[in-house]
């Protein structure tokens, strides 16, 4: 198998789980992934953020780990990467609003290559324009700038652990749904896995 690079966009308060699971996994089967934060450079670090379900109205925060990023955002050349990874939390609420975000995330998205978004990360994806008529999984408070921005919402089953494939994009609703998300990802990847 072939190493893929991997560019994962992520900002402080990303969902720590849904950095730290997805880019261990990736190196763990040999790709290489590079991981930029916008205004931050290779070396620094990221806050991240724990999302949990506890039963309230929405999802509690703690503390997460901190991440350190391994490339300079500015250097960033989207042609030079296979795939995109876009983790949740409350980053995409604000990267969403980066020019150069939304730029790499719109030149990814018209190569055809993999884009793997979850939980929140479909915010970047709306914003970004690469929704319209493409099925898109997500945390469901997301639903309504899927919708808004020509998607089709799929809602996610009851234990969140499902992924959705369209095309090059595969989406999920929230952490739980990582061996799906992942495994999907993967195979668009053409990453082969033997026990």
């Amino acid at each position: 198998m072939a190493s893929k690079r991997i560019l994962f966009l992520v900002g402080d308060f990303v969902e720590d789980y849904e950095i730290m699971v997805p880019y261990q996994m990736c190196l763990m089967v040999g790709h290489h992934c590079d991981v930029a934060c916008p205004g931050k450079k290779s070396g620094d670090f990221i806050a991240t953020a724990v999302h949990d379900f506890e039963g309230h109205q929405t999802y509690s925060e703690k503390p997460g780990h901190r991440f350190r990023l391994n490339v300079d955002f500015e250097s960033v050349d989207a042609g030079s990467y296979d795939a995109l990874v876009l983790p949740g939390g409350r980053a995409p609420e604000y990267l969403r609003m980066d020019g150069r975000v939304l730029s790499i995330v719109r030149q990814i998205s018209a190569a055809g290559k993999p884009i793997a978004a979850i939980c929140h990360g479909p915010q970047i994806l709306a914003a970004a324009g690469v929704l319209r008529d493409r099925a898109c999984s997500c945390y469901p408070a997301v639903s309504f700038e899927v919708l808004h921005s020509g998607g089709e919402y799929i809602a996610p089953g009851e234990g969140f652990d499902t992924a959705h494939v369209d095309a090059n994009l595969v989406t999920a609703p929230a952490w739980p749904a990582h061996p799906a998300w992942m495994a999907a990802f993967l195979k668009l990847l053409g990453t082969k896995i033997e026990a």
